[in-house]
């Protein structure tokens, strides 16, 4: 395996040398450059001598800009702070910040049962009385703190906390995540190393692609940053398992193993590169006729990248495969498929198997200014025959339209379609048009 991902980097860095992947000077680059330059520096112990010369305020944008090229990045996160208060001596710099987001939302020909569009969840046979819904949620609306600073122990670090509006009917505030980075240590609820934010395409709705692997949970992770080209990750990080245990033959035994993941990443400019992770995970049941426990081991691949292959434009792909790890992310998450009953021996489960695949690709008219459009899918492979009215497969297409009017308010326009067939060969179609304002401070 680790033979294969160097050869599939070495393919990609020469076809990024060949057509100009390697152009670090892109339009959504230019938007970031220009985000940079909205800040307001509130110095707590006094302004520097030298803050007006060009060495210290590139040394202050390259501090921000590692906000928008952290490698767990999603494009729905909120810009960097308008207000930072930094020490006299920039060893130490803390941000508030946050976003306020709207969206309303339209269905027809059978409505969505959640504010989320999830091809999973499209009703079979809708009810009359649900057929349109109109639709509102806050959702996305967020707070957070960043401190970065630098100790003569400790080197450099970083504390990062953020809430959301995301709970209950979307009004609900909760923890998001809280972490710390200390030099390539990472402790605290951040994003699974099996995740690549920064690979998914741009999505109105706050679902997203229905193979999107996203969790997050309490971990530590070691990322060493290897020649600015190569980066590694490993981690060891809680478990969430969704186990379909029935109760009556089978139970569900408690996480007492972690999961590990890590990754291997080529980049070639900031904001560019390709990504191969991976997860092991182990999950137990529980056979009450037998009176024994059982560990099952479920694993996961991703391949994944982001580029600019032409300075408008912007290409996003995942595409992942394993056994039990539906729980994470995607479609699958709905229900409890990381480990399920098998027909023909009561008593006994299996780790299924499930695929998944995006692509995406965004153009900038303007470096404020891009339309998208991006298609994913997800197909449940299970070795055992199924219920007929199981979900088999999903697929999730959207174009877009986003518009930053300030470097600090973007407002944005989607039309989304959806398809779920079961394996019965019974499926339907869901229709979306997605509207989505948002400020952030």
């Amino acid at each position: 395996m680790r033979r294969f991902f160097c050869i599939l980097a070495s393919a990609v860095a020469l076809v990024a040398s060949a057509t100009g992947l390697s152009d670090s000077n892109s339009l959504p680059d230019r938007q970031i450059d220009s985000l940079l330059t909205s800040h307001k520096l509130v110095y707590i112990d006094g302004r520097p001598a030298d803050a007006g010369t060009q060495e210290y305020v590139d040394s202050i944008r390259r501090k921000i800009s590692e906000f928008y090229y952290d490698q767990f990045r999603a494009f729905s996160d909120p810009a960097a702070p308008y207000f930072m208060f930094l020490s006299k001596d920039a060893s130490l710099a803390m941000g508030i910040g946050g976003a306020v987001r709207m969206r309303a939302y339209y269905d027809w020909g059978g409505a969505m049962p959640t504010s989320a569009f999830v091809p999973y969840l499209i009703p079979m046979h809708p009810s009359p009385v649900s057929m349109r819904h109109l639709g509102t949620t806050p959702a996305g609306t967020c707070l957070y703190f960043k401190v970065f600073g630098r100790n003569k122990m400790l080197g450099d670090y970083q504390l990062y906390i953020e809430g959301n509006f995301s709970g209950y009917e979307s009004r609900d505030f909760k923890i998001k995540k809280a972490y710390a980075i200390v030099n390539d240590f990472t402790v605290g609820y951040a994003s699974s190393t099996f995740s690549d934010p920064a690979a998914l395409p741009p999505i109105v709705d706050a679902q997203g692609p229905n193979n999107k692997i996203a969790p997050t949970s309490v971990l530590v992770r070691y990322m060493p940053v290897v020649r600015d080209k190569w980066v590694f990750a490993a981690s060891v990080e809680m478990p969430s398992s969704a186990v379909d245990a029935d109760n009556d033959a089978t139970q569900a035994v408690d996480n007492w193993m972690p999961d590990f993941a890590a990754f291997a990443q080529y980049q070639w400019a900031r904001g560019q590169h390709v990504r191969l992770s991976g997860v092991v995970r182990t999950l137990s049941y529980r056979d009450v006729a037998a009176a024994t426990n059982h560990n099952i081991a479920g694993w996961g691949l991703q391949l994944s990248s982001v580029a600019h292959p032409a300075t408008p434009v912007t290409t996003y792909a995942t595409l992942n495969y394993g056994h039990g790890y539906a729980g994470l992310g995607g479609d699958l998450m709905m229900g409890r498929y990381d480990l399920v009953g098998d027909p023909a021996k009561p008593g006994k489960m299996y780790a299924p198997a499930s695929f998944g695949w995006c692509l995406g690709v965004q153009y900038n008219i303007r470096p404020n200014l891009f339309v998208s459009a991006s298609a994913s899918a997800t197909r449940y492979l299970p070795s055992h025959e199924v219920a007929p009215d199981e979900y088999k497969r999903g697929m999730f297409g959207a174009v877009n339209v986003f518009w930053n009017l300030t470097p600090r308010m973007q407002v944005a326009a989607e039309l989304d379609l959806g398809m779920r067939r079961n394996f019965s060969g019974e499926h339907r179609y869901a229709r979306r048009a997605g509207l989505m304002c948002m400020f952030s401070f």
